[in-house]
């Protein structure tokens, strides 16, 4: 497994994480098999969220001895200061630690999260102080409008960003470069979803994979091409999909990882045209 630098943190975490995920619904022998084998790989990159199901509830018990090893992310859906305190609380219980590595609003969208999540006893005034607790180490936020990740950002100094690198998304909808142009050039790093979906689903199909909400990769050779192109942006790591079957593959496939060349690429672009992306830029 490679690694590479969390920003400028001294930590260093594995180019794939553990999806968390992954372990929704899972029984406690699963997880536990699960978590294993990802530490084996090499993953010290674990992430999860409430919004997961039971995931958080899995994981806990699944991670035990192995916590004090990884690097654990966690995240909370709530804008005010209140609700987003006693998400953090309740996500330290169930996974059994006394703090979190990286503690993530979770998809900041519209303009109302902005406002709410940054004013007075939102969310973010909250976790801030979470950190100055030790419950927090470093503060980060995911993102599913490109316009909102450049306007947070110039609104406090994250530690990283959580954003889709998706190479459809990219290629078709012009979304992702622009929140890694000013991720970089804030220092703030820059962590991937969404690297071995595909495309959007179409209003009525229904889902391929339970934990998938887009149209997965299943070809491997396509997932490898496609983590590929992922990992050959400037990130640090990549969040593979939730799926126990293709984060396995996607893990797989990343350990022998080398750069992207043009001619993938031009296969990758190929592969996106007419594509429906994952997001739209909000002004194009």
């Amino acid at each position: 497994m490679q690694y590479r630098d969390y920003g400028t943190t001294g930590q260093k975490l594995s180019i794939i994480a553990f999806a968390g995920i992954v372990v929704k619904e899972e029984s406690a022998k699963d997880s536990s098999r699960y978590v294993s084998w990802a530490i084996d790989q090499g993953i010290n990159y674990f992430d999860v969220a409430p919004g997961y199901g039971n995931a958080q509830n899995m994981l806990g018990p699944a991670l035990g001895h192995y916590r004090s090893d990884v690097f654990l992310a966690c995240k909370t859906k709530y804008r005010t200061g209140l609700e987003a305190r006693a998400d953090l609380e309740n996500s330290l219980k169930l996974l059994r630690t006394d703090h979190f590595d990286l503690y993530q609003m979770h998809a900041m969208t519209t303009e109302e999260d902005l406002e709410v999540t940054t004013g007075p006893g939102g969310a973010l005034e909250v976790i801030a102080k979470a950190r100055d607790e030790g419950l927090v180490k470093h503060i980060g936020f995911s993102v599913h409008s490109a316009e909102l990740a450049v306007e947070l950002m110039g609104r406090f100094e994250f530690d990283s960003v959580l954003f889709p690198v998706n190479f459809t998304t990219w290629f078709e909808a012009g979304f992702g470069p622009q929140i890694m142009d000013e991720a970089e050039k804030r220092g703030v790093a820059r962590m991937a979803l969404k690297g071995a979906a595909h495309h959007n689903l179409k209003e009525g199909d229904n889902r391929l994979r339970e934990k998938c909400w887009y149209v997965p990769i299943e070809d491997r050779d396509l997932m490898k091409l496609a983590l590929r192109w992922t990992l050959s942006q400037p990130i640090t790591a990549a969040i593979p999909p939730g799926d126990p079957e293709l984060w396995q593959m996607a893990v797989e496939v990343a350990q022998d990882f080398t750069p992207i060349t043009p001619d993938e690429e031009a296969i990758l672009r190929n592969e996106a045209r007419g594509r429906m992306p994952l997001f739209e830029l909000t002004h194009a």
